[in-house]
């Protein structure tokens, strides 16, 4: 693919999946358009050729970059002239390795749901491909891009919580406690089969969130762990209940619960953090705040874009403090950090710092390399297993 030196034009951008009634596809095109900094001009939207062409019609693209696979639209594109720049891969699990394979082999630069793909054999090959060849690849743990997550990130590495001790990090949903995969429900369809999911139900879909946002904000590693998994409602193949014990490799304990059959709850996401000198608390459904509790002070409710808040914590604010920020904004800027890499890229210039803290290949490799070590523990009488 030629790339162009010319810094002045969106980025352009494909897409593979997110098609006629998919969800996440719809949430990656908001997120690139937010900061203006893309343009979607090419698509395999969908593996049906009908569907793919009208998606493609629905969303402005022109017939002739509307693609009935994502190998023909890595070839084509990438003997363009205005070929993508990067492509967005939106699919269920299973179709993450071979699509991100066919784009970085064509020399196109890659942005991936998560997880990064089924097992760590092929985690392995994609990050050897990506040193190999260079490119960009971002893996969309969004929650990391959370304003108040990055200064509760910024808090630990500035030592305000001392030397830490316990991470507590939870991730309950309610929406499959029942067989809703028996239903129209597409969504559910694919979470609950393992040809497309892979190994992890609940702990490969939202575990791995879970164990990434606690990865990110304290910096630590898991040195081993013991984990109970279940699949609770009758005849579902997969896992919808995890619960691990998590031993670090600086000597904190810690625990991540991650359900999909916990009735009440929607997106509970949360994260608490504590150290010798203080600790913090972050829940996903009230994102804009992050609690602080000094060992010696008074405690401390911090909001987005309020007093005191970091540099960390500051990039990607878009509106006044008061005005809710959220689920959209964590992934526009994930795009917009990647944007800021890219454009480097492009114009042989240098990126943003702050840009780097958008989650990559390693960070696919640690999530997958903790799923099988989760798996193992439980198929094993949950023993503690080392990662």
């Amino acid at each position: 693919m030629t790339e162009t030196k010319n810094p002045a034009r969106r980025i352009r951008l494909g897409m593979v999946g997110g098609g006629q009634g998919a969800f996440i596809g719809a949430v990656h095109r908001i997120a690139a358009r937010l900061d203006d900094r893309y343009e979607l001009v090419a698509g395999a939207l969908s593996s049906k050729p009908d569907i793919a062409r009208a998606s493609a019609a629905e969303l402005f693209i022109a017939p002739d970059r509307s693609y009935d696979s994502f190998a023909d639209m890595a070839k084509q594109e990438a003997a363009r002239e205005d070929g993508i720049d990067a492509c967005a891969i939106v699919t269920p699990n299973h179709l993450h390795f071979p699509a991100a394979m066919a784009m970085l082999d064509a020399g196109i630069h890659v942005i991936c749901d998560k997880p990064l793909c089924l097992n760590v054999e092929e985690a392995e090959l994609l990050a050897a491909k990506v040193r190999e060849t260079g490119l960009l690849f971002a893996l969309t743990h969004n929650y990391t891009a959370y304003p108040m997550v990055r200064e509760a990130r910024q808090m630990v590495r500035d030592g305000k919580l001392g030397d830490i001790r316990v991470v507590q990090v939870e991730y309950p949903q309610g929406w499959m406690a029942t067989r809703v995969e028996d239903t129209d429900n597409k969504q559910a369809h694919w979470r609950a089969d393992p040809a497309k999911a892979g190994m992890g139900g609940a702990l490969g879909d939202i575990g791995t969130h879970a164990h990434n946002l606690a990865d990110f904000v304290t910096g630590l590693e898991i040195s081993e762990l013991c984990a109970d998994i279940d699949a609770i409602v009758p005849g579902r193949k997969l896992d919808d209940n995890v619960q691990i014990l998590l031993r670090y490799d600086n000597g904190a304990r810690g625990m991540l619960w991650a359900s999909q059959v916990a009735i009440g709850h929607e997106n509970g996401l949360r994260l608490r953090v504590y150290g010798d000198k203080g600790g913090i608390e972050w829940a996903q459904e009230h994102p804009n705040h992050l609690h602080f509790r000094p060992l010696d002070g008074r405690p401390e409710l911090m909001t987005r874009g309020g007093a005191g808040i970091g540099s960390a914590g500051l990039r990607g604010v878009r509106v006044p403090p008061g005005h809710p920020e959220g689920y959209l904004e964590g992934f526009a800027n994930l795009y917009t950090d990647f944007a800021d890499q890219l454009i480097a890229r492009i114009t042989n210039g240098k990126a943003d710092p702050a840009s780097m803290l958008i989650p990559g290949i390693n960070e696919g490799v640690k999530g997958m390399k903790f799923v099988e070590a989760v798996v193992r523990s439980a198929k094993s009488g949950a023993v503690w297993t080392k990662i």
